[in-house]
């Protein structure tokens, strides 16, 4: 019994030195409510016409959002690096689809990044393969 306290008393005081990333508001998915920095390397930015932002956990939820709201102008949607978790114009970075790990909202994962070398080492060791942004929004609009 005392062996059962001191290894839950290790795993919860362990548990406080997780640190998430720290991202820009809101740190709360704007359609599912994740929390955004447990998910920075999937995370988006949709950056409206008029200013106004959006934030959400996936590419998923970030389609859900724009689908939701098709008066507003999508002037740049922003993403996680998966490896770095800075975000990136999603538009212009390497995406990689499927492999082993799973998908943020998502039975197919579709993970971003900024360096396409990076993204075929990703697939060398994880599997997946190289995708455009427009077949990741287009499997994503599908999906949903």
């Amino acid at each position: 019994m005392m062996c059962k306290r001191i290894l839950l008393s290790v795993l919860i005081l362990g548990l406080g030195n997780i640190a998430f990333a720290k991202v820009e508001a809101p740190l709360s998915c704007h359609i599912c409510g994740m929390d955004r920095s447990a998910y920075a390397q999937s995370r988006m930015l949709v950056i409206y016409g008029d200013g106004t932002t959006v934030g959400t956990c996936s590419l998923n939820c970030a389609v859900i959002e724009m689908k939701q709201h098709p008066e507003n102008k999508v002037k740049a949607l922003m993403v996680g690096d998966y490896r770095t978790e800075k975000l990136l114009d999603a538009r212009t970075a390497t995406w990689v689809i499927g492999g082993k790990f799973p998908g943020v909202m998502t039975s197919v994962a579709k993970w971003a990044f900024d360096d396409h070398n990076v993204a075929y080492k990703f697939i060398a060791e994880n599997g997946g393969t190289i995708a455009t942004f427009d077949e990741c929004l287009q499997l994503a609009l599908h999906e949903n």
